[in-house]
Protein backbone atom coordinates (compact mmCIF):
# COMPACT_ATOMS: atom_id res chain seq x y z
CA UNK A 1 0.00 0.00 0.00
CA UNK A 2 1.02 3.70 -0.69
CA UNK A 3 0.87 5.94 2.50
CA UNK A 4 1.58 9.80 2.64
CA UNK A 5 1.70 12.14 5.07
CA UNK A 6 1.16 15.61 5.28
CA UNK A 7 1.49 16.15 8.75
CA UNK A 8 4.89 17.15 9.52
CA UNK A 9 6.78 14.99 11.74
CA UNK A 10 10.21 14.15 12.93
CA UNK A 11 12.28 11.18 11.80
CA UNK A 12 11.77 9.47 14.70
CA UNK A 13 7.93 9.03 14.37
CA UNK A 14 8.13 8.24 11.03
CA UNK A 15 11.00 5.37 11.66
CA UNK A 16 7.96 4.11 14.30
CA UNK A 17 5.76 3.42 11.82
CA UNK A 18 8.35 2.00 9.05
CA UNK A 19 9.64 -0.79 11.31
CA UNK A 20 5.99 -1.85 12.78
CA UNK A 21 4.36 -1.64 8.92
CA UNK A 22 7.72 -2.15 6.50
CA UNK A 23 5.91 -3.79 3.88
CA UNK A 24 4.68 -0.40 2.62
CA UNK A 25 5.13 2.60 0.56
CA UNK A 26 5.85 5.65 2.34
CA UNK A 27 6.06 9.43 1.92
CA UNK A 28 6.94 11.95 4.13
CA UNK A 29 5.73 15.55 3.83
CA UNK A 30 5.28 18.77 5.99
CA UNK A 31 2.40 19.51 4.22
CA UNK A 32 -0.43 18.87 1.40
CA UNK A 33 0.78 22.01 -1.42
CA UNK A 34 4.41 20.13 -1.62
CA UNK A 35 3.04 16.76 -2.56
CA UNK A 36 3.85 16.25 -6.08
CA UNK A 37 0.71 14.80 -8.91
CA UNK A 38 2.69 11.29 -9.20
CA UNK A 39 2.70 10.92 -5.28
CA UNK A 40 -1.23 11.95 -5.05
CA UNK A 41 -2.03 9.84 -8.02
CA UNK A 42 -0.75 6.74 -5.89
CA UNK A 43 -1.37 7.40 -2.37
CA UNK A 44 -4.13 4.71 -0.93
CA UNK A 45 -3.94 6.09 2.52
CA UNK A 46 -3.00 9.51 3.60
CA UNK A 47 -2.17 11.07 7.05
CA UNK A 48 -3.42 14.94 7.51
CA UNK A 49 -4.41 17.43 10.07
CA UNK A 50 -7.26 18.10 7.40
CA UNK A 51 -6.78 21.70 7.02
CA UNK A 52 -6.03 22.01 3.28
CA UNK A 53 -7.93 19.10 2.21
CA UNK A 54 -10.11 20.13 -0.54
CA UNK A 55 -12.70 18.65 -3.32
CA UNK A 56 -10.20 19.19 -5.78
CA UNK A 57 -7.42 17.36 -4.08
CA UNK A 58 -9.62 14.14 -3.42
CA UNK A 59 -10.77 14.16 -7.43
CA UNK A 60 -6.54 13.89 -7.54
CA UNK A 61 -5.76 11.00 -5.46
CA UNK A 62 -8.23 8.16 -7.53
CA UNK A 63 -6.81 5.66 -4.93
CA UNK A 64 -7.42 7.19 -1.67
CA UNK A 65 -9.07 4.79 0.29
CA UNK A 66 -8.68 5.51 3.77
CA UNK A 67 -8.13 9.23 5.32
CA UNK A 68 -6.39 9.06 9.21
CA UNK A 69 -6.86 12.85 10.46
CA UNK A 70 -4.07 13.45 13.24
CA UNK A 71 -6.63 15.50 15.03
CA UNK A 72 -9.75 15.53 16.54
CA UNK A 73 -11.41 18.95 14.65
CA UNK A 74 -13.15 18.03 11.31
CA UNK A 75 -14.49 21.20 10.13
CA UNK A 76 -12.68 21.87 7.29
CA UNK A 77 -12.69 18.86 5.69
CA UNK A 78 -14.44 18.48 2.06
CA UNK A 79 -17.19 15.61 2.89
CA UNK A 80 -19.50 16.46 -0.32
CA UNK A 81 -16.54 15.23 -2.30
CA UNK A 82 -15.63 12.31 0.66
CA UNK A 83 -19.48 10.83 0.22
CA UNK A 84 -19.40 10.98 -3.03
CA UNK A 85 -16.35 8.44 -3.01
CA UNK A 86 -17.41 6.69 -0.28
CA UNK A 87 -13.75 7.46 1.16
CA UNK A 88 -13.04 6.15 5.49
CA UNK A 89 -12.52 8.70 7.60
CA UNK A 90 -11.04 7.98 11.07
CA UNK A 91 -9.59 10.70 13.44
CA UNK A 92 -7.96 11.36 16.87
CA UNK A 93 -10.36 12.06 18.77
CA UNK A 94 -9.59 12.44 22.63
CA UNK A 95 -6.14 12.64 21.68
CA UNK A 96 -6.54 16.39 23.59
CA UNK A 97 -8.36 14.76 26.91
CA UNK A 98 -5.70 14.45 29.32
CA UNK A 99 -4.03 17.99 28.35
CA UNK A 100 -7.14 19.63 28.24
CA UNK A 101 -8.62 18.20 31.35
CA UNK A 102 -5.26 19.83 32.89
CA UNK A 103 -5.71 22.76 31.55
CA UNK A 104 -9.46 22.82 32.61
CA UNK A 105 -9.01 21.86 36.14
CA UNK A 106 -5.59 24.55 36.22
CA UNK A 107 -8.26 27.44 35.48
CA UNK A 108 -10.77 26.28 38.01
CA UNK A 109 -8.05 26.19 40.58
CA UNK A 110 -6.94 29.60 39.29
CA UNK A 111 -10.05 31.27 39.43
CA UNK A 112 -11.44 29.76 42.75
CA UNK A 113 -7.90 29.97 44.54
CA UNK A 114 -7.85 33.64 42.93
CA UNK A 115 -4.06 33.04 41.68
CA UNK A 116 -3.62 35.84 39.77
CA UNK A 117 -4.40 38.32 41.92
CA UNK A 118 -2.37 36.78 43.95
CA UNK A 119 0.58 37.03 41.52
CA UNK A 120 0.02 40.70 41.40
CA UNK A 121 0.26 41.60 45.02
CA UNK A 122 3.74 39.16 44.79
CA UNK A 123 4.68 41.74 41.77
CA UNK A 124 3.77 44.72 43.76
CA UNK A 125 5.52 43.45 47.22
CA UNK A 126 2.22 43.78 48.88
CA UNK A 127 1.33 41.33 51.61
CA UNK A 128 -2.86 41.15 51.48
CA UNK A 129 -4.72 38.26 53.67
CA UNK A 130 -8.35 40.29 52.94
CA UNK A 131 -8.60 38.92 49.22
CA UNK A 132 -11.34 36.29 49.51
CA UNK A 133 -10.55 32.86 48.06
CA UNK A 134 -12.71 29.91 47.65
CA UNK A 135 -13.12 26.09 47.05
CA UNK A 136 -13.83 23.84 44.28
CA UNK A 137 -15.63 20.91 46.80
CA UNK A 138 -18.77 21.27 46.28
CA UNK A 139 -19.34 23.07 43.10
CA UNK A 140 -20.88 22.15 40.29
CA UNK A 141 -19.30 21.85 37.02
CA UNK A 142 -21.24 21.62 33.77
CA UNK A 143 -19.64 19.71 30.53
CA UNK A 144 -20.97 20.86 27.45
CA UNK A 145 -19.84 17.90 25.32
CA UNK A 146 -19.27 14.45 27.71
CA UNK A 147 -17.47 12.56 24.84
CA UNK A 148 -13.56 11.14 25.92
CA UNK A 149 -12.13 14.49 26.93
CA UNK A 150 -15.25 15.40 28.98
CA UNK A 151 -14.88 11.96 30.94
CA UNK A 152 -11.85 12.93 31.51
CA UNK A 153 -12.48 16.39 33.10
CA UNK A 154 -14.81 14.71 34.82
CA UNK A 155 -13.10 12.08 36.61
CA UNK A 156 -10.68 14.86 38.02
CA UNK A 157 -13.28 17.14 39.11
CA UNK A 158 -15.28 14.14 41.07
CA UNK A 159 -11.30 13.72 42.90
CA UNK A 160 -11.64 17.20 44.27
CA UNK A 161 -15.30 16.66 45.35
CA UNK A 162 -17.23 18.61 42.67
CA UNK A 163 -20.80 17.90 41.22
CA UNK A 164 -20.69 16.72 37.54
CA UNK A 165 -23.31 17.36 35.18
CA UNK A 166 -22.94 16.02 31.34
CA UNK A 167 -24.48 17.54 28.41
CA UNK A 168 -24.76 15.24 25.14
CA UNK A 169 -26.71 15.96 21.46
CA UNK A 170 -28.71 12.31 22.34
CA UNK A 171 -28.47 11.12 25.83
CA UNK A 172 -27.24 7.77 25.30
CA UNK A 173 -25.38 5.50 27.96
CA UNK A 174 -25.08 6.91 31.20
CA UNK A 175 -21.18 7.07 32.78
CA UNK A 176 -19.96 6.68 36.31
CA UNK A 177 -17.84 9.65 35.53
CA UNK A 178 -20.82 11.98 35.78
CA UNK A 179 -23.07 12.09 38.22
CA UNK A 180 -26.18 13.56 35.78
CA UNK A 181 -26.55 13.28 32.35
CA UNK A 182 -29.03 15.55 30.19
CA UNK A 183 -29.24 16.38 26.18
CA UNK A 184 -29.01 19.49 25.08
CA UNK A 185 -33.05 20.07 25.18
CA UNK A 186 -32.56 19.73 28.68
CA UNK A 187 -29.32 21.88 28.66
CA UNK A 188 -31.39 24.64 31.28
CA UNK A 189 -30.56 22.26 34.35
CA UNK A 190 -27.31 22.27 33.94
CA UNK A 191 -26.67 26.19 32.71
CA UNK A 192 -28.65 26.82 36.10
CA UNK A 193 -26.56 24.56 37.99
CA UNK A 194 -23.58 25.09 37.10
CA UNK A 195 -20.54 27.15 38.86
CA UNK A 196 -18.31 26.17 35.89
CA UNK A 197 -19.61 25.65 31.98
CA UNK A 198 -16.92 24.08 30.33
CA UNK A 199 -17.80 24.09 26.36
CA UNK A 200 -16.41 20.86 24.30
CA UNK A 201 -18.71 20.43 21.70
CA UNK A 202 -17.16 19.72 17.76
CA UNK A 203 -17.98 22.18 15.38
CA UNK A 204 -20.51 20.67 13.66
CA UNK A 205 -23.95 22.87 11.18
CA UNK A 206 -25.85 21.65 14.40
CA UNK A 207 -23.48 23.20 16.98
CA UNK A 208 -22.16 26.43 15.38
CA UNK A 209 -23.50 29.33 17.95
CA UNK A 210 -25.77 26.87 20.22
CA UNK A 211 -24.70 28.72 23.39
CA UNK A 212 -26.06 32.33 23.41
CA UNK A 213 -28.04 35.01 24.95
CA UNK A 214 -30.35 32.06 26.14
CA UNK A 215 -27.75 30.28 28.02
CA UNK A 216 -25.88 32.68 29.47
CA UNK A 217 -28.74 34.47 30.87
CA UNK A 218 -29.68 31.07 32.59
CA UNK A 219 -26.03 31.38 34.29
CA UNK A 220 -25.23 32.32 37.92
CA UNK A 221 -23.78 35.51 38.24
CA UNK A 222 -21.14 33.74 40.08
CA UNK A 223 -20.62 31.37 37.64
CA UNK A 224 -17.85 30.58 34.74
CA UNK A 225 -17.95 30.25 31.27
CA UNK A 226 -14.88 28.09 29.81
CA UNK A 227 -14.66 27.60 26.06
CA UNK A 228 -11.93 24.91 24.41
CA UNK A 229 -13.76 23.71 21.79
CA UNK A 230 -14.46 25.77 18.74
CA UNK A 231 -15.13 29.85 18.68
CA UNK A 232 -18.14 29.53 16.32
CA UNK A 233 -19.96 27.60 19.56
CA UNK A 234 -20.29 30.78 21.27
CA UNK A 235 -21.84 33.73 20.22
CA UNK A 236 -18.86 35.95 21.02
CA UNK A 237 -21.51 38.78 20.49
CA UNK A 238 -23.52 37.80 23.69
CA UNK A 239 -20.63 36.38 25.76
CA UNK A 240 -18.86 39.89 25.21
CA UNK A 241 -22.42 41.87 26.45
CA UNK A 242 -22.64 39.45 29.50
CA UNK A 243 -19.19 39.62 30.69
CA UNK A 244 -19.00 43.47 30.41
CA UNK A 245 -22.17 43.73 32.43
CA UNK A 246 -21.02 41.06 35.10
CA UNK A 247 -24.07 38.83 34.52
CA UNK A 248 -21.69 35.81 34.88
CA UNK A 249 -18.94 35.95 37.15
CA UNK A 250 -16.21 35.93 34.20
CA UNK A 251 -14.82 33.13 31.45
CA UNK A 252 -11.97 31.47 30.19
CA UNK A 253 -11.56 31.57 26.20
CA UNK A 254 -9.00 29.71 24.79
CA UNK A 255 -10.68 29.40 21.07
CA UNK A 256 -12.36 32.35 19.23
CA UNK A 257 -14.07 33.36 15.86
CA UNK A 258 -11.06 34.51 14.24
CA UNK A 259 -7.79 33.53 15.10
CA UNK A 260 -5.45 34.89 16.01
CA UNK A 261 -7.35 37.12 18.17
CA UNK A 262 -7.66 41.17 16.75
CA UNK A 263 -5.41 42.86 19.47
CA UNK A 264 -8.08 45.69 19.50
CA UNK A 265 -11.10 43.21 20.11
CA UNK A 266 -12.90 43.81 23.46
CA UNK A 267 -12.50 40.39 25.21
CA UNK A 268 -8.60 41.66 25.42
CA UNK A 269 -9.74 44.32 27.90
CA UNK A 270 -12.29 43.01 30.17
CA UNK A 271 -10.54 41.99 33.93
CA UNK A 272 -13.28 39.22 34.33
CA UNK A 273 -11.73 37.36 31.30
CA UNK A 274 -8.76 34.99 31.12
CA UNK A 275 -7.64 34.50 27.15
CA UNK A 276 -5.56 31.79 25.93
CA UNK A 277 -3.80 31.23 22.42
CA UNK A 278 -5.60 28.35 21.78
CA UNK A 279 -3.22 25.70 23.35
CA UNK A 280 -5.58 23.63 26.01
CA UNK A 281 -4.66 20.68 23.94
CA UNK A 282 -0.86 21.30 23.57
CA UNK A 283 1.41 19.07 25.08
CA UNK A 284 4.79 16.91 24.02
CA UNK A 285 2.81 13.44 22.99
CA UNK A 286 0.38 14.97 20.71
CA UNK A 287 2.67 13.07 17.86
CA UNK A 288 3.09 9.76 19.60
CA UNK A 289 -0.58 9.79 20.55
CA UNK A 290 -1.93 10.15 17.23
CA UNK A 291 0.39 7.86 15.66
CA UNK A 292 -0.70 5.30 18.41
CA UNK A 293 -4.67 5.24 17.09
CA UNK A 294 -2.90 5.57 13.29
CA UNK A 295 -1.09 2.58 14.02
CA UNK A 296 -4.06 0.68 15.93
CA UNK A 297 -6.19 1.52 13.01
CA UNK A 298 -3.59 0.56 10.10
CA UNK A 299 -3.87 -3.34 12.12
CA UNK A 300 -7.28 -3.04 10.96
CA UNK A 301 -7.67 -1.72 7.59
CA UNK A 302 -9.77 -2.30 5.54
CA UNK A 303 -11.77 -3.92 8.07
CA UNK A 304 -13.85 -0.32 9.22
CA UNK A 305 -15.69 -2.32 11.92
CA UNK A 306 -12.78 -2.70 13.80
CA UNK A 307 -11.16 0.90 13.59
CA UNK A 308 -10.91 3.76 15.91
CA UNK A 309 -12.71 6.43 15.76
CA UNK A 310 -14.28 6.12 12.47
CA UNK A 311 -16.60 9.55 11.51
CA UNK A 312 -20.26 9.26 10.24
CA UNK A 313 -19.28 11.56 6.89
CA UNK A 314 -23.36 12.77 6.82
CA UNK A 315 -22.74 14.22 10.38
CA UNK A 316 -19.06 15.33 9.98
CA UNK A 317 -18.02 13.62 13.28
Amino acid sequence: MNITSTAKMSEKHQHRIKELYPDHEYFFYDKLSTVEREVLAKTEILLTYGEDLTGAIIDQMPRLKWIQVLSAGLELMPFESLLKRDILVTNARGIHRIPMAEYTMGMILQMTRKSIELFQFQKQGVWDRSLRVDEVYGKTLGIVGAGAIGSEIAKRAKVFGMKVIGLRREKKQESSDFDEMVTFEERETLFRQSDFVVVLFPATPETIYCIGEKELSQMKPSAYLMNIARGKIVQEGALLKALQEKRIAGAILDVFEQEPLPADHPFWQLDNVILTPHLSGRSPYYMQRALDIFIENLAHYPNASNMMNPIDLRKGY
